[in-house]
């Protein structure tokens, strides 16, 4: 019993001291921190944080996008379709440059007339003006009123109106509108419809941000 004691003691001893022999190749490591450039102090990362809102309350004045009137539609001349547009944009606080000075928009527009099928369903009312009796005889009694569903496709005129508003110093599109409406074959109300389109797309700028 005392042998086995002194074997087993000789072994864990002779266990240790080969632990305590024995060579950990992996050592902790500490690195500086390489400083920080001189500009990090002075510098704002804003690529976390939303674009700022577009101030359209600083333009103030405008000129034709290449110095050009708007296109005319066929029906409507330049001139014409430029007057509307210098008095819709005049009632959104918006004036055509001045002598010479550089604008702080560009407009440009087109107008353009496209033909659209439409349909629509309504309900014909329809009644027997005689019948015929028993006998084979024909009577003076009307026969039974009927409603018959009917469905009609027209061919109407529609009026489109597009708007767009840019920023001279950079050439980038700030703004742009679009409206369309029903117009008539008549010139005098085919042109009230085309004044109220442009008024109804400028209605819209400034856009509610």
């Amino acid at each position: 019993m005392k042998l086995a004691t002194l074997m087993l003691t000789a072994s864990l001893g002779l266990l240790a001291a080969c632990q305590g022999q024995s060579h950990n190749p992996y050592q902790a490591q500490s690195l500086p921190m390489p400083p920080a450039p001189a500009s990090a102090a002075q510098t704002i990362d804003r690529s976390g944080y939303p674009a700022a809102a577009l101030d359209y309350g600083r333009y103030r004045s405008w000129a034709w996008q290449n110095g050009q009137l708007p296109s005319a539609a066929g029906w409507a001349d330049s001139a014409q379709i430029a007057e509307m547009l210098v008095d819709g944009l005049d009632q959104q606080g918006l004036r055509p440059v001045q002598n010479g000075a550089k604008p702080d928009l560009l407009v440009s527009s087109q107008v353009r007339m496209e033909r659209r099928q439409f349909s629509h369903h309504s309900r014909s009312n329809a009644a027997f003006v005689g019948a015929w009796d028993g006998n084979r005889r024909h009577s003076n009694a009307y026969g039974v009123g009927t409603s018959v569903p009917l469905r009609r496709n027209q061919i109407r005129n529609v009026l489109m109106v597009d708007v767009q508003l840019i920023e001279a110093a950079s050439g980038q599109i700030v703004w742009s509108g679009s409206a369309e409406n029903l117009s008539a074959d008549n010139p005098t109300e085919r042109s009230t419809v085309l004044r109220q389109t442009i008024q109804q797309v400028l209605s819209s700028f400034p856009p509610n941000t």
